[in-house]
């Protein structure tokens, strides 16, 4: 947030929703019956924001479902399909520092904006950049008839409607296990708990310090529980004290969710989102073809995206599911999921391994709510079946095969220079050349979705996935099976890399044996690729 045409401000506010509310009336059939869902999470001017919106697109003839309190960001989606709105659009930041705020726009399915939506969004933002000369009153639509409040209607539908997911409620009421909760300061305390009410369980044990909503976010560093034990400190602290064994983590808008067991050592186990996904993805499966019986394995879906792990695909492939891999971003995810919808198929699960998590399509987005009690439960049946989250784990990869990851970052905060990394890529072994190995390991193939695209394993070399002229991303399959990827954040200035590898029985190589060469493959594109002191590139923050 700041000053500027590149910063979030009162200015530039206006000016995305005066030409997305113009693109609105041009292109959607009545927008002027269905009209926009407006939310706000509890960052820095993210009410003051959402009322700038909700007064323009009032000032349009647009009615405006606002929600008169904060609320999660998948609230908005979910009230999107409910009202059958035209639009949805959620003021937030997520994760980010305090610093920062976003602006998050969902259409008529729920999901989130894909091309060629976007880019007549940007045209329009363009064509419209002068304020409109009513949009600084913001208390004159007060006591519109087109402002609507979905606050208290949204809570009620949104804890009936997913309680679906709910399968064990019965066992739930008795759970073993004693639960640990944080918000991160944000919004998630009052929604994640009564979801995990209304699913048998008592309150969790909460972070005290973190429950309740507070911009400054005053105990972390970093309000992303991604981060690891730096961001779970006082989760650990709280949870030790109370006896809990499993720690449910949001971030400040709750579309995402953490996860942390106490392990017989005593040590925590975070879970990364590549390990919870496959829980989920696990669970999710168990559980819709123990409530739906009748529904063909053929005809039930999966999603993931390409930077995450591809325990998904194994999975579906062995029980004779569908899956679906998408370009990064839940925005493919969920509008890939409306497609399988579309085709009469059941989209069970979708996840991407930055901690975000569908379960079912109620919301089409990542919903941490949900996902605290889709695990919560999940727990609890593990536990009541003298098992553990880790040990359920360890019998997923027993399964299906290890799927080992090591996934992390470098942050970067000049473009030019991120840019001049990834060109350094493309001429790697020469100009238009791509390196064909990475230290002592030889790539098989290359496919890089930025600008008009490339991949070496399609026989026009035309990559599958979309392209995007505005991020970078290339990915290298290795000879060994390895799968790497490195690509830009949407969001912050990070570069990130995902990496993933199986063991070979062919090759006689077990789990220790192929996590030793993950490990030393991380560290030969750390040095080869990424260089981070030519490039000067700053490591990723070790707690």
């Amino acid at each position: 947030m700041g000053a500027g045409y590149s910063m979030m401000n009162d200015l530039t506010i206006m000016q995305a929703t005066q030409g997305l509310v113009k693109y609105l009336i041009a292109t959607v059939p009545n927008v002027k019956k269905n009209g926009v869902v407006v939310g706000y999470d509890a960052r820095h001017n993210s009410q003051k924001w959402s009322e700038l919106v909700a007064t323009i697109c009032i000032n349009e003839g647009v009615p405006v479902y606002k929600y008169s309190k904060i609320c999660p960001t998948p609230y908005v989606p979910y009230a999107v399909v409910h009202y059958g709105a035209s639009c949805g659009i959620m003021i937030t930041a997520s994760h980010n520092p305090k610093e920062d705020n976003g602006y998050k726009i969902y259409w008529t399915n729920g999901a989130q904006i894909i091309p060629p939506i976007d880019k007549g969004i940007a045209t329009s933002i363009r064509e419209h950049l002068e304020p409109f000369p009513t949009t600084w009153n913001t208390s004159c639509v007060a006591d519109s008839k087109l402002l609507r409040d979905p606050y208290d209607k949204i809570f009620d539908l949104y804890n009936k409607d997913l309680h679906h997911l709910c399968h064990f409620r019965d066992q739930n009421l008795s759970s073993k296990v004693t639960f640990t909760y944080t918000a991160m300061h944000g919004v998630g305390y009052k929604f994640t708990c009564e979801f995990l009410q209304r699913f048998g369980f008592p309150l969790p044990v909460p972070v005290k310090e973190q429950v309740v909503p507070d911009p400054e976010f005053p105990t972390v560093k970093y309000p992303n529980p991604e981060e690891g034990k730096g961001a779970l400190k006082l989760s650990m602290q709280t949870a030790d004290a109370n006896g809990s064994v499993v720690i449910l983590a949001n971030d400040p808008d709750a579309d995402r969710l953490a996860v942390a067991e106490k392990q017989p050592s005593g040590e925590w186990r975070i879970f990364t989102g590549n390990e919870i996904g496959a829980l989920l993805g696990w669970w999710s499966l168990f559980t819709f073809r123990k409530s739906r019986p009748d529904v063909k394995d053929s005809d039930i879906c999966m999603v993931a995206s390409t930077v995450s792990s591809k325990i998904l695909q194994t999975i579906a492939k062995k029980e004779g599911c569908i899956f679906d891999e998408t370009s990064t971003g839940f925005k493919w995810i969920a509008n890939k999921a409306c497609d399988r919808q579309n085709d009469g198929k059941h989209v069970i699960f979708a996840f991407e391994e930055a901690i975000g998590f569908m379960c079912g399509t109620k919301v089409l987005d990542k919903d941490g709510v949900s996902a605290a009690a889709v695990m919560a439960e999940m727990a609890t049946f593990l536990y009541n079946g003298n098992s553990t989250l880790a040990k359920q784990l360890e019998e997923i990869f027993n399964k299906y095969g290890y799927h080992l990851s090591r996934n992390s970052y470098f942050r970067c905060d000049d473009p030019a220079i991120t840019a001049k990394m990834f060109q350094n890529l493309r001429n790697f072994d020469g100009p238009g050349k791509y390196p064909s190995s990475c230290g002592p390991y030889k790539i098989k193939y290359v496919r890089d979705l930025t600008g008009k695209g490339y991949d070496n394993s399609q026989p026009d070399n035309v990559p599958i996935l979309p392209t995007s002229k505005s991020s970078e991303m290339i990915t290298f399959t290795f000879e060994n099976g390895c799968v790497a990827t490195l690509r830009t954040s949407g969001t912050e200035p990070k570069i990130k890399y995902y990496t993933e590898h199986k063991p070979d029985p062919t090759k006689g190589m077990d789990r220790e044996e192929t996590e030793k060469e993950l490990n030393d493959m991380v560290h030969c594109i750390e040095t080869h690729f990424l260089q981070p002191e030519t490039f000067g590139l700053i490591p990723r923050p070790t707690s």
